[in-house]
């Protein structure tokens, strides 16, 4: 594999024009404060990690620094390296996985996670022969040290993952890299924007990049990216959302009876929720319950290390709380007069809780900007709910309200009034779900447009049957 200096101009190599990266001194101050940066951040990072629980699983990968057995399953063949940062673009990524591998015939694929609860799914869902690492922090040292270990042909990432050191050293090394499913945030945009004179030869070196929707490739043009580079290829949550709903990963009916919750009874989910969100889905929930005495409640916290917290505001209103990992299959818990609600705190089993429920609100869109993905929701067929901040999911959003397939409210009242009004009117709730679901149906597609653009660029079609 060809190699030049970091330190200079240095080109992607993939194909004929590829874009040169920025040299000299915008690496140099990036090196320099992103230093400064970790030093800084080293404290509050530690705690959080800690907080997660399992960060010192091969907490050296972060560094660069690798097993003698690592290292000697990496030593002969070739490989393609895909990166997820956590769960959600773990998930998406899979099929994308299990139909290039299928293709490849001279290459193996290995696959990074940033976050220990990324890392567990990579481990639970592939098979044992795909090799797993943490992604490395982007200090220089430790992502060369990364390079040399892995040697990869070329490198597909999910999303937006843009991280300079990581992406100079692959075009010094002529690594062609890949965006997949590339979502750029206004709030992003804006921000590398303002820093255009470090992000925009970023974004020229990608080998080839699929964007969610036409907003997102402009967007992406206007940072940097070719425009005969990019491609929209559809937003893979549709497809993904669609395989998890098909693969319970808990026993949830047993879950639900065993905290009381029976069948007859209406499930309101909290998606994905974020501080805030559940003390008001709390209050919300006993003037409810008055009415209509076969509610029940169900929250998953988007980060699930919160629930004792989440647990602690619903408890001071006055409702019983059950904890997913306190539960024991065949093992209910005790009975409660008080209202209860039944917190899952616990990871990768989001779709299994949602496929059950009767209502579902939609996170970080009531108390929190930007708000959580809805299509696992849709994909389940379940009426949704969201607040008047989903700004991350813009495009989405838009068109699940533009099909009628969801409902947006402005506020904690119009919380109420809507869930109400859904209550009394179950046609209303089916008829929600079904276009919702129709709606997943019409965007699906799109891993098989990501896996052609992927394959058709030189180098991994040489590596492919």
């Amino acid at each position: 594999m060809a190699s030049s200096d970091p330190s200079g101009p240095v080109s992607t190599g993939s194909e004929p024009g590829a874009a040169p990266v920025s040299a000299g001194p915008v690496q140099w101050i990036y090196r320099t404060l992103f230093n400064l940066g970790l030093l800084i951040s080293f404290p509050y990072y530690y705690r959080r990690m800690s907080r997660r629980g399992g960060w010192r699983d091969r907490v050296g990968q972060r560094f660069g620094r690798y097993t003698p057995s690592f290292i000697e399953s990496c030593r002969d063949g070739k490989r393609i390296w895909v990166h997820a940062v956590s769960v959600g673009e773990v998930h998406l990524t899979l099929e994308l996985i299990r139909r290039l591998r299928e293709q490849l015939k001279d290459a193996d694929i290995i696959v990074s996670a940033t976050t220990t609860t990324g890392m567990g799914e990579w481990q639970k869902k592939l098979p044992p022969e795909v090799q797993t690492c943490f992604y490395p922090i982007d200090r220089r040292p430790w992502v060369r040290q990364a390079m040399d270990t892995i040697r990869p042909e070329a490198i597909i990432l999910s999303e937006a993952e843009v991280w300079p050191n990581f992406l100079w050293e692959a075009a010094a090394r002529n690594i062609p890299v890949f965006l997949i499913n590339a979502r750029i945030s206004e709030k992003s945009f804006a921000r590398y924007s303002q820093f255009g004179f470090l992000f925009r030869p970023l974004f020229q070196s990608f080998a080839r990049v699929g964007t969610q929707n036409a907003s997102d490739a402009e967007r992406l043009r206007k940072l940097g990216c070719s425009p005969d580079r990019i491609q929209v290829t559809g937003n893979m949550k549709f497809d993904a959302a669609l395989s998890s709903n098909q693969k319970p990963t808990l026993n949830v009916p047993q879950l639900f009876a065993d905290t009381g919750i029976e069948s007859t009874h209406t499930v309101l989910l909290g998606s994905s929720t974020h501080p805030g969100e559940e003390a008001v889905l709390g209050e919300i929930y006993i003037k409810l319950i008055e009415r209509y005495p076969q509610l029940r409640l169900v929250i998953v916290p988007r980060h699930f290390e919160r629930a004792r917290e989440a647990g602690k505001d619903l408890e001071k209103l006055g409702i019983h709380v059950d904890y997913r990992s306190e539960w024991k299959e065949q093992r209910a818990f005790p009975s409660s007069t008080h209202p209860r609600c039944l917190i899952v705190n616990s990871t990768g089993e989001l779709a299994s809780v949602t496929a059950e429920a009767d209502l579902v609100f939609i996170g970080k869109s009531l108390c929190a900007r930007g708000g959580q993905s809805p299509i696992e929701a849709a994909a389940a067929g379940k009426p949704m709910i969201m607040g008047p901040n989903m700004q991350n999911f813009r495009a989405i959003t838009r068109t699940f309200l533009e099909h009628e397939a969801a409902i947006q409210v402005s506020n904690k009242e119009a919380l109420n009034n809507t869930l109400n009004d859904l209550l009394e009117k179950q046609s209303i709730r089916v008829e929600l779900g079904r276009r919702a679901r129709k709606v997943v149906d019409q965007n699906l597609g799109a891993v098989t447009r990501s896996l052609n653009m992927v394959t058709s660029h030189p180098i991994i079609r040489q590596l492919c049957k």
